[in-house]
């Protein structure tokens, strides 16, 4: 059995059309969408990294929402 890829209208009707979508996107962006940065040497770093992970997936997904609506970034994340 094949799976079908996950297409950006996939992405927006489940975030922002079906209900608890919307809140589920603003919990994922109040947790999720903080600033990566973060000074203090070698700690600071390994926690910019976590963080700079975290927040991928984020503009990932926020990304795919945007092509939904035809909104194309050039930037490559």
């Amino acid at each position: 059995m094949r799976i079908k890829q996950a297409t950006p209208q996939d992405f927006k009707r489940i975030f922002e059309e079906m209900p608890g979508g919307p809140q589920v996107l603003e919990e994922l962006t109040r947790r999720f969408g903080r600033a990566a940065y973060v000074p203090g040497g070698t700690e600071g770093d390994r926690e910019t990294c976590y963080r700079a992970g975290q927040r991928s997936v984020l503009d990932f997904i926020l990304r795919e929402i945007n092509k939904a609506d035809g909104v194309e970034d050039d930037v490559d994340a």
